[in-house]
Order: structure tokens, then sequence, then C-alpha cells
């Protein structure tokens, strides 16, 4: 069996409060009344034959429907979710307006059984968040890279 793999891109910003994170909720009907959990970076899967790197670009913008920003890449490492996929990201400091995102789509049967296709935004909201609200609402597996980016800026600090 072929082992999922996802790339992505944590966009942070420094404002006067701290550290604040760009994070998606994820788009459909399953995860349109859930908040923890229901909140992730932005990301996509990617073959084997494409560098994470460039997946990791590519996927911002098919995601957020703009490009990702120019500046130093953080490498966070990998992390495996507990559906069994591996995510790889990188931190990028910049900014953006949440109100300028044009999410990507995907087409699901809803309601199930009906055979009725309805689109859905990959990501149905888009968000700045400070690190600690952001532990509360992402991915489980996911508060390993916001942990990462902390011991980092706090390196660079020291």
């Amino acid at each position: 069996m072929a082992v999922n793999r996802s790339a992505g891109l944590l966009l942070y910003r420094r404002v006067p409060e701290g550290v604040e994170v760009l994070l998606g909720h994820m788009g459909g009907p399953f995860w349109a009344r859930r908040e923890a959990g229901a909140w992730t970076v932005p990301k996509g899967e990617y073959d084997p034959d494409e560098p994470a790197w460039d997946a990791a670009r590519r996927e911002f913008t098919e995601e957020l429907g703009l490009p990702p920003p120019d500046g130093e890449a953080v490498p966070l490492g990998e992390v495996r979710q507990r559906g069994g996929k591996t995510v790889t990201v990188w931190a990028v400091e910049g900014d953006l307006d949440p109100a300028d995102v044009v999410p990507g789509t995907f087409t699901l049967e809803w309601p199930r059984g009906s055979g009725r296709m309805t689109a859905f935004p990959e990501l149905d909201r888009v968000a700045w968040l400070a690190l600690d609200r952001a532990r509360e609402v992402v991915v489980s597996a996911q508060t390993t890279f916001l942990d990462r980016l902390a011991e980092h800026l706090d390196a660079v600090h020291d």
C-alpha cells in the first residue's frame, strides 16, 4: 500500500501580542460544525517523484488561491497523522489578508447516497491564530509543527 504524503507551508507573522500562524478550517459537511481538530496547515498530497518543497508551494497556491510568500523556509520536519498520512511542513514568515483567499474545491456525493455531486471548498475559512489558540483547534499531530516553530523562534532570539 502506498504511503500518503502531504506537504505544506505554515505561514507565520509577528504581531505585538506574539506570533500568529495562518491555518485553514477544512471544508465539507464532515467538518462544518467542528472546531477542535478541524483546522490544518495549508497542505496537500504529492507524488513520490515531486520534491516535497515544490509540492508545499504548489499546494499553498491550490489551497489558498494565492502565491506562496518568498522568504526563508524553516524546515519543521514531518509528522505522521492518525490516519497514517505523513505530513512535511516548512514555516515561512509572511502576511496575507484571509479575505483575499480563493480556496480550491473538491467534489463529493452529498447527501451521501443521493447520487448528487456537490462542490465544497478545500478550506472554508482561513484565519490568523495565536499559537495557543492554534494548538486548541489544529489537527492533533500538527501541534508538533507549532511547537517546532516556537522553538525555532526562541532560538533565533537567544
